[in-house]
């Protein structure tokens, strides 16, 4: 999930909420949403090919 910052940059969430705290997982801050989208297209190849 990618939000907007107040800064204007994007923030990648993770889709799921982390059980310890509630909340999204924040797997990195971007300057572009489309750094942020080729950015979770990876951690979600990682997630099935590691």
């Amino acid at each position: 999930m990618i939000r907007k910052l107040a800064s204007g940059e994007f923030r990648l969430y993770s889709r799921k909420q982390d059980p310890a705290t509630g909340k999204r997982r924040n797997l990195g801050t971007f300057k572009t949403r489309a750094a942020a989208e080729k950015h979770e297209r990876e951690v979600q190849y990682f997630k099935r090919h590691a």
